[in-house]
């Protein structure tokens, strides 16, 4: 090859190979960040860096794994919002609720009303995200006195999936009994706001009475559903927001745990 045209193409393909090299991209490592962009458990401040760890701290307290926990991270306020108010939580409850239904189907009703299914109320049978959209989604301390207002309003809204399987149960021969941590002197509001919102005809409503404060949610509800099986119920199947609502003693056969990353209740 004639030595001009062997250095012509040297020198091509060394600017194509430059060019190449100023084109890939350049991954950077861990601490090649700012101290701006970081924060104190070493995660970037991204949107998709949040999103991601959001995701998996959700799955962490559905699962139980990370044991009591007093607010949401301010970093998924965000997350939280957008999970509650968008199709992912309506899609988590309708999953739910059709699981508790294919058990119901697999239960041999005795016909004599002894079958029963207990259902919490807050965020099992009703929603009170209108209430939390206001405050923070979870990540503001929890006010009881600024809730009980809430509660008096007996405006909450059914979660569809629930009111949808509270009906199939009956239906079924089912007896539902509500069990929830509000207090008796709420009995009147909880009453107007369940029949608002479309439940009906539940075998009987059980509140906390005097006996019943300051007991841990576990405990009280744990008792009642013992008294409930000393009164001749089976309790098949049970449906609540928390692990409170489920575990101890005297559980259902089958327990059903709904969605709820805005707060936990021991």
């Amino acid at each position: 090859m004639d030595p001009s045209r062997y250095n012509a193409v040297l020198l091509i393909l060394s600017l194509i190979s430059a060019a190449f090299s100023q084109s890939t991209i350049q991954i950077k490592r861990g601490n090649d960040f700012g101290a701006d962009n970081r924060i104190s458990d070493g995660r970037s401040r991204g949107s998709d860096d949040d999103a991601l760890y959001c995701d998996s701290w959700r799955f962490s307290i559905e699962t139980n794994n990370a044991g009591a926990w007093l607010q949401i991270p301010a970093r998924c306020v965000t997350y939280v919002e957008e999970y509650m108010m968008g199709s992912p939580y309506t899609s988590d409850a309708e999953v739910v609720a059709d699981f508790s239904l294919q058990f119901a189907n697999t239960v041999e009703i005795s016909g004599d009303g002894r079958d029963a299914w207990v259902f919490d109320i807050d965020e099992t049978l009703l929603s009170n995200v209108p209430y939390y959209a206001v405050h923070g989604f979870g990540w503001e301390i929890f006010d009881e006195k600024s809730f009980d207002e809430w509660v008096d309003l007996a405006e909450a809204p059914a979660i569809p999936s629930s009111l949808k399987l509270y009906k199939n149960l009956q239906e079924l021969g089912f007896t539902t009994f509500l069990l929830t941590g509000r207090s008796e002197p709420q009995r009147n509001a909880t009453e107007k706001n369940l029949l608002y919102a479309g439940y009906r005809n539940w075998k009987r409503l059980i509140l906390r009475g005097p006996s019943d404060s300051g007991k841990p949610a576990i405990l009280y509800k744990s008792e009642k559903r013992k008294e409930l099986e000393d009164q001749g119920y089976v309790i098949q199947g049970s449906s609540g927001d928390q692990w409170s609502d489920l575990n101890g003693f005297a559980v259902a056969k089958r327990s059903f745990k709904l969605p709820n990353p805005m707060y936990y209740i021991v």
